[in-house]
């Protein structure tokens, strides 16, 4: 079970902003004030990125141009793919082991990330949060995915880049995994890496 940010894919607003705000200063005020990680986690929620994008610049008029930017510019948060992520999910289905994926991410933007990423497009499922309406670490969303693939968690590696999210899953009884790179993976997996 993979999360894609962070394991598959280099999002990060500041790919984005830093590019739009010149000052790093300037650009982490920013983040922690307007376009909040917070005020986000909304999307990953299943809130529409749009509406949301227009409410906040109502409430902050000076900068609602970059807050625009969040909604019409929002791919250019994803740097690429993670290449030791991506070939450690390539060996691990090439191994026999079916691959599934557990994601944070907007219900408008997962369609846009799986059309540009054909990696995406690897997977025997995915659970996406903003379509689900849940996100992690919130258990729910792990009982979404064990139930609609017939999981059982013991027998379920779980790989996430955020420990709350790894914490959660190994709260449900899932084998879980802080991933730091490919070959921790590959060595609990039993696998060669080659």
């Amino acid at each position: 079970m993979f999360d894609i940010g962070g394991v598959l894919l280099d999002w990060d607003p500041r790919h984005l902003y830093g590019t739009l705000i010149p000052d790093p200063l300037e650009m982490e005020w920013f983040l922690a004030n307007v376009c909040t990680s917070q005020w986000h986690d909304r999307h990953d929620r299943g809130a529409s990125t749009a509406q949301s994008c227009a409410d906040l610049a109502r409430r902050w008029p000076t900068y609602a141009g970059l807050i625009w930017a969040w909604w019409e510019r929002g791919e250019e948060m994803v740097a690429g793919p993670l290449a030791d992520g991506v070939a450690l999910l390539r060996k691990v289905i090439d191994s026999g082991l079916p691959c599934c994926a557990l994601t944070n991410m907007a219900a408008e933007t997962y369609p846009k990330r799986r059309r540009r990423y054909e990696f995406l497009n690897w997977f025997a499922g995915t659970v996406v949060s903003g379509i689900e309406g849940v996100a992690k670490p919130d258990p729910q969303i792990y009982e979404v995915l064990l139930g609609r693939f017939d999981l059982d968690p013991e027998a379920t590696l779980f790989i996430d880049d955020r420990e709350v999210n790894v914490v959660a899953a190994a709260h449900l009884g899932m084998e879980a995994h802080l991933y730091t790179g490919p070959e921790p993976v590959l060595a609990r997996l039993g696998l060669v890496r080659g």
